[in-house]
């Protein structure tokens, strides 16, 4: 294997017109607007990825109409930082957004600590004369909880903010969780709600967004809308029609590897929560019932947000995007949730689709990053975006699926307050390292021939040269600011 670090990519970003006469009379061309919809804690079980089981029509609708990217990573398996690495193209020891706001801690890092100046996506398209609005839950902050609704957001970002709430943030008293009385950090849920989409916090947001796109096509008014949905994070509440899609008798539980049951290397298996460990099959069966329930009620109301903009003609000059802050385990590898660097918990769903891009319905197989959604966003509008941004554009890509742009992506975690972990994902290996040079052990895996990561070949001789070259990759990535 031979791969090489790209120090630069040439840019793609839009020339502005030569001052003539004839074209300073001639009329702007309108405004590439951008649709931009993320999902809480998603992982790939998305039909459109090949999970057959999943009835997912509005994203595999998407995807047929897009780029389907079928090796993208987010950089911290964690709400906070990977949204924060997301909306400045910055990676999280950039930002210095290490963890999430929580009891004891309700603002932990603001990047506007740390990187004062840095201009966000969405504010870049605001200061470039976009109207730039929010429904829902974008960064972390801004979500509807017990420490404020807004009072973490980045108002720099936007011109307009949304936070919806629904019946299921009042239903507290009726679901079940692994941890009494706690539906965040741990499996929770509600299988037998009888409420309507309509009331539901998503499905609020997602008429709150279509009263947006109305007034945007009424004004004229170009737009960055992004339109964060809360499901299928935890706890898991959707209208119990969506649990009837998914039987419960017929959901397998994942087989576990040798080095999963005894949780071989240690701090590879520290996300895992003790209630989960407790759970019994059948309720580990109700959990993953109520995830995808959780995903199909999500991909109801993007299936609505993207309806409205076809309706309104707004589909030929807007750019949409779908993804999730990070992936999500449920019970591969013993694990539960997010926080892990193994596959299933870094790689994100992305879908792009680019009304004047070539490819549409292709699978795109190169790596790519959420930080690089902010470049290709800013080209894809005529927008530069600042030097600093660590994401590269891909817009090659959506017009050839096979084209790659950049050797590898980078994952990271923190294990306590003195050991962090990183790993690179290329197209066929993932190779993960607990302390500085693996001190604290060593993960690689070939995902081409074991995809369960059930082999680990790092102390493997045969595979010495790969481990070099990859722990090469990850020391450079960690230098880096």
């Amino acid at each position: 294997m031979k791969l090489r670090l790209l120090a630069a990519l040439a840019g793609f970003y839009c020339a502005g017109f030569s001052a003539s006469a004839f074209a300073a009379s001639a009329p702007a061309a309108p405004k590439t607007n951008v649709l931009f919809l993320i999902a809480d804690d998603l992982n790939c079980e998305l039909g459109a990825y090949g999970a057959t089981h999943m009835k997912t029509p509005a994203i595999d609708a998407l995807a047929a109409r897009g780029v389907r990217f079928d090796r993208a990573y987010c950089q911290f398996p964690l709400c906070s930082p990977s949204r924060a690495s997301m909306l400045t193209g910055r990676r999280p020891n950039a930002t210095g957004v290490l963890t999430n706001p929580g009891q004891g801690n309700p603002y932990a890092t603001h990047f506007r600590n740390t990187i004062p100046d840095t201009v966000t996506l969405p504010q870049l398209f605001k200061q470039g004369g976009w109207h730039s609005a929010r429904v829902g839950k974008l960064y972390h902050y801004g979500v509807p909880n017990d420490i404020g609704t807004s009072s973490l957001d980045d108002y720099a970002s936007w011109d307009r903010v949304v936070n919806p709430r629904g019946r299921d943030r009042e239903l507290h008293d009726k679901i079940f969780s692994l941890r009494a009385g706690q539906f965040g950090g741990t499996l929770s849920w509600l299988r037998d709600d009888e409420g309507a989409d309509a009331e539901h916090t998503d499905g609020i947001g997602a008429a709150e967004a279509i009263e947006l796109l109305e007034k945007f096509k009424r004004e004229s008014r170009p737009f960055f809308l992004a339109v964060g949905f809360y499901r299928p994070h935890t706890p898991y509440v959707a209208p119990k029609k969506y649990f009837d899609l998914y039987p419960r008798e017929k959901i397998e539980l994942p087989a576990l590897s040798a080095d999963d049951r005894a949780r071989t290397i240690k701090p590879a298996y520290q996300s895992a929560n003790p209630p989960h460990d407790g759970a019994t099959d059948d309720q580990k069966r109700d959990a993953i019932q109520a995830y995808r329930a959780s995903i199909s009620f999500m991909d109801a109301q993007v299936g609505r947000v993207i309806a409205a903009l076809d309706r309104l003609g707004l589909a030929d000059n807007t750019v949409v995007v779908f993804t999730s802050d990070h992936g999500y385990h449920l019970g591969d590898h013993g694990l539960w949730m997010k926080q892990s660097l193994f596959e299933r918990s870094a790689r994100v769903p992305l879908i792009i689709a680019h009304p004047g891009a070539k490819a549409k319905g292709a699978a795109a197989g190169g790596v790519v990053e959420l930080v690089d959604l902010y470049p290709t966003l800013a080209a894809a509008a005529g927008l530069k975006a600042p030097a600093y941004v660590d994401g590269t554009d891909l817009r090659p890509m959506l017009d050839n699926p096979k084209a790659e742009v950049k050797p590898a992506a980078f994952t990271q975690v923190r294990r306590g307050a003195n050991l962090e972990g990183y790993s690179v994902r290329t197209t066929r290996w993932r190779y993960t390292e607990f302390g500085v040079a693996g001190a604290a052990g060593r993960l690689l895996y070939d995902e081409d021939a074991d995809p369960a990561e059930a082999n680990n070949l790092a102390a493997d001789a045969r595979h010495a040269a790969t481990v070099a070259e990859l722990s090469a990759l990850l020391a450079a990535q960690r230098a880096r600011k």
